[in-house]
């Protein structure tokens, strides 16, 4: 057992940094703002995901610490990466990141006093995390949902509280950064894409094991394991 486990991949929520950071940051969309359509669960037509931001890509960013960094998360499912890593990221092989279109920073409005020294304005990409086929695994994970499941494919229910949470063996296909079934709003990533951001020294980007992820503003507490 414990050979299984210690052989078992490991993932990772990704979230920006801490507020009040050196890189804490907001990204706005400029508009106009185009949308598509949502995508939907090709078996029950459920909706799974928001509406995707369209182009033209353009923002604006609200600077809360000292310097940008290399990740800020966009309203919707999309995220603003640097240059430097979506270089390195393609360079590499990595898998799992979607669109990589040039972002047009109108300005940056700067809300926190700085020293006075010339504000490096990195040259952004926007890109979102796959949908995958990985699921969270429906008897380990620790999700309060709103109501109970319905559908075995898209796995969706509403969620009010994680506390900790596995991925079903044999349903993840290898991206290295996704977004699960069961859990389409969180971005899950690879060991090695931690290794990928750790050894590049990115900035503004917080790595949990998703055994250790909590998310439980009402504290309502880990749902109980089947069974208990």
């Amino acid at each position: 057992m414990d050979s299984e486990a210690s052989s078992s991949p490991h993932f990772f929520v990704l979230k920006e940094g801490a507020i009040r950071s050196r890189y804490d940051a907001d990204a706005d969309k400029a508009e106009p703002v185009n949308r598509g359509e949502a995508p939907r669960c090709p078996k029950c037509d459920g909706f799974v995901g928001m509406l995707p931001w369209l182009p033209p890509y353009r923002a604006e960013l609200e600077l809360h610490g000292e310097e940008l960094g290399d990740f800020i998360s966009a309203p919707g499912y999309e995220w603003l990466i640097s240059e430097r890593v979506a270089e390195a990221f393609r360079s590499e092989g990595l898998t799992g990141l979607e669109g990589f279109h040039p972002v047009e920073v109108l300005r940056v409005k700067c809300l926190r006093k700085r020293p006075r020294k010339p504000l490096t304005v990195p040259r952004y990409y926007v890109v979102w995390p796959c949908f995958s086929r990985a699921a969270v695994d429906l008897v380990l994970n620790r999700v309060r949902t709103v109501e109970p499941l319905t559908c075995m494919e898209c796995r969706v229910a509403g969620i009010n509280a994680i506390n900790g949470f596995v991925l079903e063996p044999g349903t993840w296909g290898g991206e290295d950064i996704f977004r699960p079934r069961g859990m389409p709003g969180t971005v899950v990533v690879s060991e090695r894409f931690k290794d990928f951001v750790e050894r590049h020294g990115f900035t503004n980007v917080v790595l949990t094991p998703t055994e250790q992820y909590v998310w439980d503003p009402s504290k309502l507490g880990p749902a109980p394991l089947p069974g208990a």
